[in-house]
């Protein structure tokens, strides 16, 4: 079978995907299922992979949707505990007293707390804290979601500790037993010096496109989910966009350089968040109380703007005077155990995920194939949440009444959740574990990724981040994408005659953008939300973000590896041109607020 057949085969569950979910606006419990059957059909008819592998596959796929479920229980249980506190209520008059206007909030909380939740856990889990604290603000629990997929693009290539790069691309890499001697030949005599040097690379790139995310943030969320429906109403705010942007991304680059890849995010984001609290406390390029901006009342939101957690419209309980410290406080036990545990030097890890049967869960060689599955309940941030709601009973002094009424609430949550995930998960895996088939064919993503290499040529650099994007798209993990991607990104860029090391960087911040629009994220971050079914709306409105940010840093990869022919190549000129796009509209919308 031809290449660009066996391409076109493996897109197939993608574009049911895209037709169910995204164009007919079917609910994910509808859409998912329609997309496992044609990949369980592919890889039985087409790989012809044993029956009993794809059956290992899907169980799999439903063991580690279970482990999402275990994580988005634990997010909901907290945020419920924390409205029954009358935390949620200190909390957002916190913000208020900042300022009330809700673009500069989605900036401080998504962006920054995100950032630095993402670099603790990565993961998915700044959708599980910062989400649910957005809606329980007052945000529609779309506009919650958005955002909270929007920022999951710059610090994603150094979540959890600079996995993605260190597993992910690490693992991907050394799958090939030459790529030690060229990495020494490079100059680097350790393989972890050698990743690091990627590692800067990924992070330059980040850094420049990530610049103009928070502006994106806020205009996407305006022109959604504001009155006038308008991209200009966020656009107005640059000033604090570009603010809040460098403020994170410049030490984030400077602990890429200097520290290698555990970091980034996690400093970048907290650095950035001091930085721009305390300026913002101060009321530094603030727009004036009387200018801000907010949404509409519930009562005029469109139908599926809210979850089945109406945080909005219901009675706030009262904070008790709670002070602001207080109210933060188990967000602070959050972040503050979620990097104590996955803290190097502290090497928790050993123990939280030791190989014991009460510790590590596992089914190795599920229906005698190559396929295991397991799970370490201590190691998942579902214990970390689900310990801190306890801690929060005697913090804010809970009644166990109204802890159980948070209980009650979150499994109620929960279930209608758990459908599309239960279908979404085992396609992903059967969609990866379909090599080894009696046909001979490479598993459908790198199937896939051959084709469009084939087109491509020596435009890749264009394509590369698109690739890591749909690896990520598909497997819901910029690790995964890395590790499946790295190698084959590796050889193209040897293959077209550039440093391959800038294509495999490429790769890593393309898997980073995927996230933006990644289907079990995207279901998982609704479900925390309460917002059932749809998924698809979620993604439409994330798709703009997911392609500025993959052209981008395609772009300016291409112009870096091309740069022996001159800084005026197509490369730095598209780049040039969406910089030029997002200056003309700061400009334009500007002119009509001055005028």
């Amino acid at each position: 079978m031809s290449t660009n057949i066996l391409a076109f085969l493996s897109l197939l569950p993608i574009i049911s995907v895209a037709i169910f979910l995204v164009m007919l606006r079917w609910p994910a419990s509808r859409a998912m299922p329609i997309a496992y059957a044609v990949a369980a059909g592919l890889a039985y008819f087409i790989w012809e992979v044993a029956a009993t592998k794809i059956m290992a596959a899907s169980v799999n796929g439903l063991i580690v949707a279970g482990t999402l479920i275990y994580i988005i229980f634990g997010a909901i249980l907290l945020l419920n505990t924390l409205q029954q506190s009358g935390a949620i209520t200190a909390i957002r008059q916190g913000f208020s007293d900042i300022t009330p206007d809700r673009r500069i909030q989605v900036i401080i909380i998504a962006w920054l707390f995100g950032s630095f939740i993402e670099g603790s856990a990565g993961f998915g889990t700044p959708a599980a804290v910062a989400v649910p604290l957005m809606v329980g603000l007052g945000f529609p629990a779309m506009a919650a979601v958005v955002a909270g997929m929007i920022i999951q693009s710059t610090p994603v290539s150094f979540g959890a500790m600079g996995t993605p790069i260190l597993v992910g691309v690490g693992t991907g890499l050394s799958a090939d037993p030459e790529m030690l001697a060229y990495a020494a030949a490079r100059g680097f005599g350790e393989y972890e010096h050698f990743l690091e040097f990627i590692a800067t690379k990924v992070a330059l790139m980040h850094a420049m496109a990530g610049t103009f995310i928070p502006l994106l943030v806020a205009s996407v969320m305006t022109r959604f989910f504001g009155a006038k429906r308008s991209f200009a109403e966020g656009f107005q705010v640059w000033q604090f966009a570009l603010f809040a942007a460098f403020a994170m991304t410049i030490p984030y680059l400077i602990v890429a350089t200097f520290l290698g890849p555990e970091f980034p995010s996690m400093l970048g984001g907290m650095i950035g968040l001091a930085i721009v609290v305390s300026t913002a406390r101060a009321g530094f390029l603030i727009p004036d109380k009387t200018e801000a901006w907010d949404f509409e009342s519930p009562e005029m939101w469109e139908a599926d703007w809210s979850g089945e957690q109406k945080y909005q419209n219901a009675a706030q309980p009262k904070s008790r005077n709670m002070s602001l410290i207080k109210a933060w406080s188990p967000y602070v036990f959050v972040a503050g155990l979620l990097v104590l545990t996955r803290l190097r030097s502290v090497n928790l890890e050993a123990y939280l995920r030791a190989d014991h049967p009460s510790i590590t869960w596992s089914w190795p060689a599920i229906f005698g194939s190559d396929i295991s599955a397991s799970f370490q309940p201590l190691w998942s941030p579902g214990t970390i949440f689900i310990l801190v709601s306890l801690i929060t009973i005697a913090l804010h002094r809970l009644s166990f009444a109204k802890y159980k009424l948070a209980l009650s609430s979150s499994f109620k949550t929960l279930l209608p959740a758990s459908t599309a995930l239960v279908f979404t998960v085992p396609m992903v895996q059967v969609f990866l574990n379909s090599s080894g088939g009696a046909a001979g064919f490479e598993q459908m993503p790198l199937a896939l990724a051959e084709g469009v290499a084939q087109l491509a040529g020596a435009a890749w650099p264009f394509f590369a981040t698109f690739i890591g994007g749909l690896g990520a798209f598909v497997a819901g993990s910029n690790t995964v994408s890395n590790m499946m991607f790295s190698l084959f990104q590796f050889g193209v860029g040897e293959r077209i005659l550039v440093d391959p090391t800038w294509i495999v960087a490429l790769q890593a911040v393309g898997g980073a953008s995927g996230n933006i629009i990644c289907v079990h994220n995207v279901v998982a971050a609704s479900a925390v939300a309460g917002l059932i079914g749809k998924e698809g709306a979620v993604i439409r409105k994330t798709l703009l973000p997911f392609f500025y940010y993959a052209l981008m840093t395609g772009s300016i990869g291409y112009g870096i590896v091309n740069l022996d022919n001159g800084p005026l190549n197509p490369g730095f000129a598209v780049s040039a041109m969406i910089v030029f796009v997002f200056a003309y509209h700061i400009v334009k919308y500007n002119r009509i607020q001055t005028g």
